[in-house]
């Protein structure tokens, strides 16, 4: 039978792209006009923490569900779902801001249901584009994918603040709801192909295929090592940013800080301009590239803590973040391409679930870690003062500077550690390929 279908190529994916961008930005701007309100109706810290743990709480408990569901139901239905799920979300905060009865329940709940809905993003859209980019294109294309959330970090708190100004906080939020409708479109003008790879592998009950990903990559040891890697990676790279503001304040001011953060956020966006740029090398292994830049990330950081300077931790903040989307859409390549098509939602929703772990595991230990180990240590007259404080300094800040360090040590630990380890260093040639190279099925 003749197919008429016409080839597939970046075009469709960058109008969905455009709408993922644009989505991406509209919620930034209502978290941050969010975030506003809230603390300035409550003055309370821990309100704005309940609802980081709202809105993280749905990946961690509906991922496996919501990977099964991306492979049953199709990417475009469950992109759309979340679209318009959480579209719907926001246009109801808006509602009853706007009406003057938005209270705080109101908010924790509807986080909540709009990050419901949202567990299907970033699984479903990293599944839809290897049906949209030949297989040369992928790591390009998972590239640019990691533009919108560092272009967000950057232009949202900026553009937040000023339109707050003019249409208020409900204009903001429902700004947001404009923003997935926009997405909405560009889904439904876009043609998403079939799933043309049928492994026949992990069918049963709902609750089976919920948990069938993380069977599939525990049988293959090159995908769990490399899994593994990346959520260790993550945690190292979480526990940094997390230390980066009583680090800095120990030295500078808040705008000093907010300068920091900024070249940081810069540094990403770059990365991922790059990466779309650059395509990481068309058909050459990426197994180095990740290794290689996980080794600048790791290096970077190890220097980053050495002194209580401004410039140099700017740099290193921004060349570790630089190099992230570079490791992230090189890894993003290599999933595509070895896992086929009619799993890959129930795979990576696996792996974003245990991947994402090391962000509350980073939350809940940097903390302890610094003010109870770390900073007494090179305090005057702590343990380290005599020793380590002679190379990096003592007081303030100086224990923070310290697990910069140890953090950059154990990320360059972890490349050897993986690069000794033959089922990741060889996981491109010793796992097949699912794609060939126009995006079909391998021979």
């Amino acid at each position: 039978m003749t197919d008429n279908r016409a080839p597939r190529g970046m075009r469709d994916f960058l109008v969905i792209w455009t709408g993922q961008v644009v989505s991406t930005l509209g919620s930034g701007l209502s978290g941050f006009a969010l975030g506003i309100w809230v603390y300035r109706e409550t003055g309370s810290a821990t309100a704005l923490s309940l609802i980081t743990l709202f809105a993280t709480l749905p990946n961690t408990l509906l991922s496996p569900l919501a990977g099964a569901l991306i492979d049953r139901w199709g990417r475009r239905s469950v992109l759309l779902i979340n679209n318009f799920g959480s579209g719907a979300c926001t246009l109801i905060m808006a509602a009853l801001y706007w009406a003057g009865v938005l209270e705080m329940w109101h908010v924790y709940v509807l986080v909540c249901a709009s990050r419901c809905f949202g567990v299907f993003q970033l699984p479903a859209f990293a599944a839809t584009t290897p049906l949209l980019v030949p297989r040369s294109q992928l790591v390009r294309a998972n590239g640019m994918a990691q533009i919108g959330p560092a272009a967000g970090q950057i232009a949202s708190p900026i553009l937040a603040a000023a339109l707050m100004g003019v249409i208020g906080v409900g204009g903001v939020i429902f700004l947001d709801c404009l923003s997935f409708l926009f997405a909405a479109v560009t889904l439904l003008v876009t043609r998403i192909p079939p799933v043309s790879i049928v492994s026949g592998e992990g069918r049963g009950t709902l609750l089976y295929e919920s948990f069938y990903g993380w069977t599939y990559i525990r049988k293959r040891p090159g995908l769990m090592g490399l899994l593994l890697f990346f959520a260790f990676a993550n945690y190292c790279l979480s526990v940094v940013q997390i230390l980066i503001t009583p680090l800095v304040l120990s030295f500078g001011t808040a705008k000093t800080l907010g300068a920091i953060l900024t070249t940081g956020a810069a540094g990403a966006l770059l990365g991922g301009i790059a990466l779309g740029i650059w395509g990481g090398g068309g058909r050459s292994r990426r197994i180095p590239i990740i290794l290689g830049f996980t080794l600048i990330q790791g290096a970077t950081l190890l220097l980053g803590g050495l002194r209580p300077n401004a410039l140099l931790v700017a740099s290193a903040l921004a060349i570790a973040l630089f190099a992230f989307p570079i490791i992230r859409g090189s890894s993003e390549a290599i999933w595509q391409s070895k896992v086929p098509q009619d799993l890959q939602g129930r795979v990576f929703s696996i792996r974003r679930m245990i991947a994402g772990v090391a962000f509350p595991l980073a939350g809940a230990s940097a903390g302890p870690l610094a003010d109870h180990i770390f900073r007494p240590l090179l305090m005057p007259g702590g343990a380290l003062a005599d020793s380590v404080g002679r190379v990096i300094g003592v007081g303030p800040g100086r224990g923070e500077g310290l697990m910069f360090m140890m953090f950059g040590v154990l990320t360059l630990l972890s490349v050897a550690v993986v690069y000794v380890y033959r089922p990741v260093r060889n996981v491109e040639t010793e796992l097949p390929d699912v794609l060939g190279e126009t995006g079909e099925a391998a021979a």
